[in-house]
């Protein structure tokens, strides 16, 4: 799974104050009325009653660096998996219930593919501890029931952020089989 993703901002959605060095700010990644994928970037302080137009896919904070020149940015604004499992299971980031259930996913996708490696549960079982195979940074991903109800949050979840494909209602029912008949 890929994006497109536009890079941080370097001034606030909402004050359209720059960003400095150290400024905390709150990142949303959003799918606007007209149906694009956008990201949102404010203040930390700004955040407290900001609420993007269409539905919030999921919000992560994070701390300003400015990008320095040389940096490639076209390798930043590819969305994959593994970079949004990234980003949202960050340890700084403040523990957010509405990713939880995308991180649970992410992590089984990403486990799957051995990009991450489950290394056990915390003592309180609350908690899976995966480790990033390039990185070997640990994260904690809340355990959780994989019924049904999980895989079909997750595929709405998913839909709005790729798109679904559409449903072609007048597509007609399959034919049944004929069955071949033996010849005189």
């Amino acid at each position: 799974m890929e994006l497109s993703l536009q890079p941080l901002a370097a001034i606030s959605r909402v004050s359209q104050r720059p960003f400095a060095e150290g400024d905390r700010v709150v990142s949303y990644l959003v799918r606007s009325v007209t149906n694009e994928i956008e990201r949102h970037d404010v203040l930390a302080a700004e955040d407290v009653d900001y609420r993007p137009a269409g539905f919030v896919f999921c919000r992560w904070a994070q701390i300003f660096r400015p990008r320095m020149v040389e940096q490639n940015s076209e390798r930043t604004l590819k969305l994959t998996a593994e970079n949004l499992f990234l980003t949202l299971a960050d340890p700084a980031n403040e523990p957010n219930s509405a990713n939880r259930p995308l991180l649970q996913f992410l992590a089984l996708m990403l486990e799957r593919k051995r990009v991450i490696k489950l290394r056990g549960v915390t003592a309180d079982g609350e908690f899976n501890r995966f480790e990033h195979m390039k990185t070997h940074q640990m994260y904690e991903i809340s355990t959780g029931e994989l019924t049904p109800e999980f895989f079909v949050k997750i595929q709405e979840q998913l839909g709005l952020l790729v798109g679904s494909p559409g449903k072609s209602a007048a597509s007609p029912p399959a034919e049944p089989a004929s069955q071949p008949q033996a010849g005189p």
